[in-house]
């Protein structure tokens, strides 16, 4: 279609589910996972994705104590931070202690794959695009799990670009300390850092056998189509991995 003062792929009416409006969403591009955009809030198709996936869920998580690892200004974040009382987002950090908030922003500086939270702090655990940055995915599984109340969920996107082939290791932590990248690096970008976040695993819908083998959680893949919300695109599967329920009388 025609926009007004520029040629767009895409120019079509809406309700965006981040920012609760009725809107166009307009691509001048045809990689829409980028630049399927909201003419009120600017969120992009993953974020409308996990939004709706939290609001069907978890419909009550205005109540609920929520821990966002590295959030951004805008869609889902924004409406969770400013929706729940005890919304609680993270970034890392290497020059900032855990625990401590990083100077000149509003978050507290945690390593997903070593946090300094108490066990069961959080009913609800958002990530998006972030579990294909990080060099110890299985011990950042197991600290997520730990973190999470019985019957809390992990709510997460993350490009699942080997699909049906198994996932596979960009780059690790070696035994020194440093960091090994096998092929050819790949940056993605990140909301406190210009030089944007290493891409470290290339993960695959077995993503789901690898989160049961860290810390022995069912994880579900949810694929919404549905371009009245302005949810369609390339790789935006949504992941909801549970911790069960305390046992009665347990």
């Amino acid at each position: 279609m025609l926009g007004r003062s520029r040629k767009l792929v895409y120019d079509g009416e809406g309700h965006c589910p981040c920012c609760d409006s009725d809107v166009r969403f307009t691509a001048e591009f045809d990689w829409f996972r980028d630049h399927l955009l909201c003419s009120q809030c600017g969120c992009i198709p993953r974020e409308r994705a996990i939004m709706r996936v939290i609001e069907q869920w978890v419909p009550g998580w205005r109540e609920l104590a929520i821990h966002e690892s590295s959030p951004c200004g805008r869609g889902a974040s924004l409406k969770l931070a400013r929706g729940c009382s005890r919304y609680l987002g993270t970034h890392f950090r290497e020059d900032v202690p855990s625990g401590q908030v990083i100077p000149g922003t509003p978050w507290r500086c945690e390593s997903l794959e070593a946090q300094t939270f108490p066990d069961e702090s959080f009913d609800l655990v958002i990530s998006q695009d972030v579990m294909e940055h990080l060099l110890d995915p299985a011990e950042a599984m197991r600290e997520i799990a730990r973190t999470l109340e019985p019957g809390g969920a992990h709510i997460f996107t993350v490009p699942l670009v080997n699909r049906e082939r198994p996932s596979e290791v960009r780059a690790r932590r070696g035994e020194d300390g440093s960091i090994e990248i096998f092929g050819e690096p790949e940056y993605h970008g990140n909301p406190i850092d210009d030089e944007g976040s290493l891409v470290t695993m290339n993960w695959g819908f077995d993503i789901t056998d690898h989160i049961f083998d860290a810390c022995g959680l069912s994880t579900a893949i949810v694929q919404i189509d549905d371009l009245s919300q302005g949810i369609r695109a390339e790789l935006i599967e949504v992941c909801v991995t549970r911790k069960r329920e305390r046992p009665a009388g347990g």
